[in-house]
């Protein structure tokens, strides 16, 4: 066991074995490490003792943060879903990256810009700050976040604004298919259920409103137990919120929406769960001390953490009857 409560060796989990921690704390052999090793895009590496592991989460801005890997070794009658919003609720990264890739080809004055596959990894299931820090370093380090993020928000407005006028891009927001189904018999079930985003609220909320219009599902802030958003951006003359620093791969929503949302303490945590498509908040709920259940569709298997999924499907229906087997 060379990652205590994380699994076996990095080549059984899908990681990427290290000589040393890239801040170079930690080396493999040494003042008591096993092993290290990394996710495949790099954003996390695990430190294994003889008796726990460390998460180091890596920061594009320059605050990386260690955190322990939390025990997963029950199972309990699952209590509580926890679900990501963008490719999981609603289909939108597609939407979301595009964003990112006009804010990119604002800051290099060149309308043709496109981003690579290669960069997929790096542009979904962070915060925005992170996914453009991504793009200035790779394609204009002489340009700084902070001109990005202004070109960010502008593009952001004026889409959104073309949305709610039914003029926006088509397709922006999708309901996954199966996920109504999905959410109403986890209701019938009364189970918790708490929705969790790395978006900023004002491009989060207004997806899931979209997404239950189109549902007729009525009101999400009435339909969930409780959610939470990566809360509101600093701007010149407004209050931002804490959000930017500390997103998924971070537990902090996760954790936060288990312990304040839905009233559970650290204790219950292996009687909830939560479901993701990106390989950030696999390791997200994964850092929160929950079973992180992956679903196809998202960047899991590109950023190397379907190793770190409890377990993994291809849509709902397999996700739903694993839920009954453990209620």
């Amino acid at each position: 066991m060379h990652f205590p409560d994380l699994g076996n060796s990095a080549e059984s989990l899908g990681l990427v074995e290290l000589e040393k921690t890239s801040d170079l704390r930690f080396s493999a052999g040494k003042d008591g490490v096993q092993a290290v090793a990394k996710t495949g895009d790099g954003k996390v590496e695990f430190i294994g003792f003889e008796n726990n592991t460390l998460a180091l989460v890596n920061s594009a801005l320059g605050y990386p943060a260690y955190y322990p890997v939390p025990a997963l070794d029950k199972e309990e009658p699952i209590k509580a879903v926890l679900m990501d919003l963008d490719g999981t609720t609603v289909h939108s990264e597609e939407f979301w990256i595009w964003i990112i890739q006009l804010s990119t080809a604002s800051l290099l004055d060149n309308p043709k810009f496109e981003l690579e596959d290669a960069d997929l990894p790096y542009v979904s299931g962070h915060s925005v700050s992170e996914h453009l820090q991504y793009c200035v370093n790779k394609y204009c380090a002489d340009k700084t976040v902070e001109e990005a993020r202004n070109f960010y928000f502008e593009h952001t407005h004026r889409e959104m604004k073309l949305i709610l006028d039914g003029k926006g891009k088509p397709g922006a927001f999708r309901p996954s298919p199966g996920i109504k189904e999905f959410l109403l018999e986890l209701k019938n079930m009364d189970m918790k259920l708490g929705l969790v985003t790395s978006g900023l609220y004002e491009k989060a909320y207004p997806e899931i409103l979209d997404a239950f219009k189109t549902l007729d599902m009525g009101d999400p802030a009435y339909f969930y137990d409780a959610i939470i958003t990566a809360g509101f951006a600093l701007r010149k003359g407004e209050a931002g919120t804490l959000g930017e620093l500390s997103p998924k791969p971070h537990p902090w929503l996760y954790a936060e929406t288990m312990r304040v949302g839905l009233g559970m303490d650290f204790n219950q945590r292996y009687s909830a769960i939560g479901i993701e498509d990106s390989g950030a908040g696999i390791v997200s709920i994964l850092l929160a001390g929950m079973q992180p259940w992956g679903i196809g569709g998202g960047n899991i298997n590109q950023s190397g953490t379907r190793g770190l999924c409890s377990h993994y499907f291809k849509d709902f229906e397999g996700l739903l009857s694993k839920i009954k087997e453990r209620i």
